[in-house]
Formats: C-alpha cells, sequence, structure tokens
C-alpha cells in the first residue's frame, strides 16, 4: 500500500518435470508481473490483508472509520 494504490507483485515460475528439466509446452504466462490500481475512498492501510488459497489471491481492504456510514436516532 503506498498512500491509497495498492500495487500486487509476483513472479511464476516455469513447472519443471520429475527429473527436474523444463516442460517444452506450456499454456500460463511466465515471468514477473505487476498490477497497480488505486482505491476509492478513505480506507484503512494497517488493516488491509492477503490470502493466497488454491491459487486465487484474496485481498480485503477495509474502509476508514471516518468514511463508514452513521447511524443517527432522530428523537422528537
Amino acid at each position: 500500500m503506498n498512500d491509497r494504490e495498492l500495487v500486487i507483485s509476483g513472479e511464476i515460475t516455469e513447472p519443471q518435470d520429475d527429473k527436474g528439466r523444463r516442460r517444452r509446452r506450456r499454456a500460463r504466462r511466465t515471468g514477473r508481473f505487476e498490477f497497480r490500481t488505486t482505491l476509492p475512498g478513505d480506507i484503512n492501510p494497517e488493516g488491509v490483508t492477503a490470502n493466497l488459497n488454491d491459487g486465487v489471491l484474496t485481498v480485503t481492504v477495509p474502509k476508514s472509520e471516518a468514511a463508514k456510514p452513521r447511524h443517527v436516532e432522530i428523537t422528537g
């Protein structure tokens, strides 16, 4: 996290066979990658979490307390 910008980077390596040789055919991209996006509104950068499970990356970015809606009770 950099201010409101989320940056995700990594590297996908080429799969190898049982003898440590690289496979000749590949159906997936390999190499380094980087994803950048600017998040809208106020966020809590201290509460950002990321989880990689079964090849799916889930990033959770909570709103700041000031950005959350408030409930105001009206009496009278």
